[in-house]
């Protein structure tokens, strides 16, 4: 089994009185990750929200009922607990009438979701992310060399769990995720019928890869509205299969304000929606994959090791750009990431910039020095 770096946070939290939350997308090893946290621990109830049986266990949310049902147990466990109705609330009532049993719930999608009107469970819980595998988690269980060796296939294929442990099946897998399985949620309860106009927005997001977003152009490109288009995004945000980058900017002249990208958790689900599984070395898309690449996975290592940083791109009116901005302790870094070792070599950073944020540091990553800003603290071996 893979390690996930997630384990060891979990493990810490098991022994107070709140609530254990772990989101991500679906396939991403939620269920697994609690199995091998619990397999030794006694006293454990399992429930699955996508199970029928279960649904109907917390249909009457009362202190009583959920006493009798549960309180024999010292850890209930609630797998998608997203397809369960009013969860935060239930959630809560028994966090706060039943103290003597941890309670830890799964989601492939934030609660908010799905839960518009019940109470929330501010101040009671942990809530910590679960994405597909990271570089780091695989460096770790094989080795730096190895998995350097494989960023090739990386960029092309991903990291969910099932492609990773299936090499030679990847395309059919990955078909199979990134048809309306892995957005089931968004379809749910986005209350959308059919999955054309999904499907077509986020062919749509992956062509445009690495570019900045119009709501307005992506509109007129699907035939919807803006609107539609907007709930679209914020839904698959929440559903974690994309997440929004937003532009930098202190209120200088020439600065974009409001721009934003849009990136993909797996660089496998973003090639499975285009039908593109060329070598990277064939595709003119290579910078845009690296960039993906690079910014979800950066995403995991902040999430991980709890780094608390605010992220964005920045760009001028005049197309200056950078392709990735840190801010974290008041610390600004500055980055560029090329794929081409040589192309790296010779960038630097705009002279704008310079000019309106002296204080910062500037790097560009290539896949010479990956390790750096992906894992940093990783051994060899």
């Amino acid at each position: 089994m893979i390690y996930r770096l997630l384990s060891q946070h979990i493990e810490k939290k098991l022994s107070d009185k709140k609530v254990i939350l772990v989101f991500g997308p679906r396939q991403t090893g939620k269920t697994t990750l609690l199995k091998s946290i619990f397999e030794n621990k006694q006293s454990v109830l399992w429930l699955n929200g996508d199970d029928q049986d279960s649904q109907i266990l917390f249909n009457e949310a009362s202190v009583n009922r959920f006493k009798t049902l549960f309180n024999s147990y010292k850890y209930l466990i609630v797998d998608e607990a997203q397809s369960i109705p009013e969860i935060g609330l239930k959630l809560k009532l028994i966090t706060d009438h039943l103290p003597e049993i941890k309670l830890i719930a799964t989601g492939s999608s934030s609660f908010d979701l799905v839960n518009k009107t019940s109470e929330p469970l501010t101040g009671r819980k942990w809530e910590y992310q679960l994405f597909p595998l990271s570089y780091a988690e695989l460096c770790q269980h094989h080795g730096l060399w190895e998995e350097t060796t494989m960023l090739k296939h990386r960029l092309i294929y991903g990291y969910y769990p099932e492609i990773v442990m299936n090499p030679g099946n990847e395309k059919e897998l990955l078909n199979q995720l990134a048809s309306s399985y892995l957005y089931k949620d968004v379809l749910i309860w986005g209350n959308i019928r059919h999955s054309d106009t999904l499907i077509k927005l986020l062919q749509a997001l992956a062509l445009q890869l690495g570019n900045e977003v119009s709501y307005n152009e992506l509109s007129r490109t699907l035939g919807i509205d803006k609107i539609t288009v907007e709930k679209y995004i914020d839904l698959l945000e929440k559903a974690y299969v994309v997440f929004r980058l937003h532009a930098f900017s202190r209120n200088a002249r020439n600065e974009i304000k409001r721009g934003k990208k849009i990136y993909f958790y797996d660089n496998g689900i973003r090639n499975a929606l285009i039908s593109n599984f060329n070598d990277i070395d064939l595709r003119n898309d290579k910078g845009a994959l690296w960039e993906n690449f690079l910014i979800s996975e950066r995403k995991k290592y902040l999430a991980y090791h709890h780094i608390w940083a605010s992220v964005y791109f920045w760009r001028t009116h005049t197309q200056v750009e950078l392709d990735y901005i840190e801010e974290a302790d008041g610390k600004l870094m500055a980055y560029e990431f090329k794929y081409n070792d040589a192309k790296a070599l010779k960038s630097k950073v705009p002279g704008y910039f310079t000019a309106n944020y002296p204080n910062y540091e500037f790097k560009v990553i290539s896949p010479k020095n990956i390790n750096e800003f992906l894992n940093p603290n990783t051994i060899n071996h």
